[in-house]
């Protein structure tokens, strides 16, 4: 191997990224000149690169909590609404750097479904069918990821930051579609270390670290893998041996490009990283945009991971604690994203969608929680190919029904693809020889740009 591996993790940004920027420094412009013309040009160009960010709130967020408030009613809770940078529409009092870039979201509060499980309303969301039967749905994720990702890429093209996947681990894999599209999982590694926890988020590829050893001796260990690798796929020219090879050739392809420096957020400076928050969600934003910057293609990032007692979204009690806490790593996650990528130019080409399993009960229980609620809830889209500034759909006073624009997930997940460029009707061949459609539903073309 021609470099050491954790040089490659600890590599600075790219040469002519650094000579880029400081040539227009040197010219006198600032960012807020010639950012806007990159970014209409970019928007104009039918072929550039579209990218998808996938915010998966593990537990159920609270509906009524966040983006659907019932102010002056007994379930509205104890939450006031502030206004946003759109007029009449309102959010929660503990999002205001999101209330500030409203203009970039559309509130969809008609969403309705039918599973108030955890592990059957992980699965319908995630992929858009129903648990059960015997073919093995894959993400949405991976199924985009598929469409707009490149072989070619050093970087693979759909990778997830901190998923909790113990609600249902068969919503975070690629099903059908193999391993050759299976997202590729980055960590906090020091969860279990309570005495780090103001620490920033330490988020790297787990089973990457590397095992140690001179650079020559990682490449004779990569010609003796090659070697043995030939013999096997010489005799063994199945599709389960070609996706390993697959996997492990793009490891050592990232592992060698420059563009895994993306991976290191040290090289951030501090404001930078406190702007998006030091947790993991937070950081998992920042690792997003740098990720988008080097070409991937899909990238998720999960908040909720059920460590603490305020960690999640299953806010059964205590859930004005807890909602106010994770609206705060939400807030400065996700504004700080939408901030940096558009100033960049990249929110006209990335799509973003915010979503969980299931919302909350309107009516507020004896322990101060909110339980399980498929029936009327609320999801986001945001950035390249959406309308931003508005709300779809109404939920009633007490917020117990649908009133109007009541949608599926599978119109959810369809206009995700249609705003991201791709067909939702292009077809897969499962492992049961059945051709299945990316996703099944109507596109909400009240929100589509």
């Amino acid at each position: 191997m021609q470099r050491d591996i954790a040089e490659v993790f600890n590599a600075q940004p790219h040469r002519r990224q650094f000579l880029q920027a400081a040539g227009m420094a040197a010219l006198g412009y600032s960012a807020s000149g010639w950012v806007p013309q990159l970014a209409h040009a970019l928007t104009a160009d039918p072929k550039r690169r579209r990218h998808c960010i996938v915010l998966w709130m593990s537990g159920g967020p609270s509906q009524l909590d966040t983006f659907d408030l019932k102010p002056g009613h007994a379930n509205g809770g104890e939450f006031k609404e502030i206004d946003t940078s759109v007029s009449g529409l309102r959010f929660s009092e503990h999002m205001p750097r999101l209330a500030a870039q409203a203009s970039q979201l559309a509130i969809l509060r008609g969403l309705s479904t039918k599973e108030g499980d955890h592990g059957r309303g992980t699965y319908l969301m995630r992929t858009g069918h129903v648990p059960g039967g015997p073919v093995r749905y894959p993400a949405i994720g991976a199924a985009v990821a598929k469409e707009l990702g490149s072989d070619d890429a050093d970087l693979p093209q759909y990778i997830s930051v901190a998923p909790y996947q113990q609600f249902n681990q068969a919503a975070f894999g690629a099903g059908f579609l193999g391993p050759r599209y299976a997202p590729a999982v980055v960590d906090e590694q020091r969860r279990a270390n309570p005495g780090e926890a103001e620490a920033y988020a330490d988020l790297r590829f787990g089973n990457l670290v590397p095992a140690g050893g001179t650079n020559g001796q990682v490449a004779d260990r990569v010609a003796l893998w090659r070697e043995f690798e030939g013999g096997f796929l010489t005799a063994h020219r199945a599709a389960v041996a070609q996706a390993h090879e697959t996997i492990y050739q793009r490891t050592l392809r990232m592992m060698n490009s420059s563009a895994a420096g993306a991976f290191d957020l040290a090289s951030e400076p501090t404001k930078v990283r406190d702007r998006y928050g030091p947790g993991v969600f937070g950081q998992g934003c920042l690792l997003a945009r740098r990720l988008i910057e080097q070409g991937v293609s899909t990238v998720e990032v999960n908040l909720g991971d059920f460590i603490g007692p305020t960690s999640n979204w299953d806010t059964h009690q205590n859930n004005f604690t807890t909602v106010k806490d994770l609206s705060a790593r939400l807030d400065a996650g996700w504004s700080a994203l939408l901030e940096d990528l558009a100033e960049r130019g990249l929110l006209e080409s990335t799509t973003i969608l915010w979503m969980g399993e299931f919302g909350r009960t309107p009516t507020i229980n004896a322990m101060g929680g909110r339980d399980h609620f498929p029936n009327a809830w609320s999801c986001v889209l945001a950035g390249g190919g959406i309308r931003g500034g508005q709300v779809y759909g109404r939920t009633s006073d007490d917020g117990m029904t649908v009133e109007d624009g009541k949608v599926a997930v599978g119109d959810v997940l369809t206009t995700l693809c249609v705003a991201l460029g791709i067909d939702p009707k292009q077809q897969n061949i499962s492992e049961m020889g059945r051709p299945i459609a990316i996703a099944e539903g109507e596109p909400i073309q009240g929100v589509l740009a």
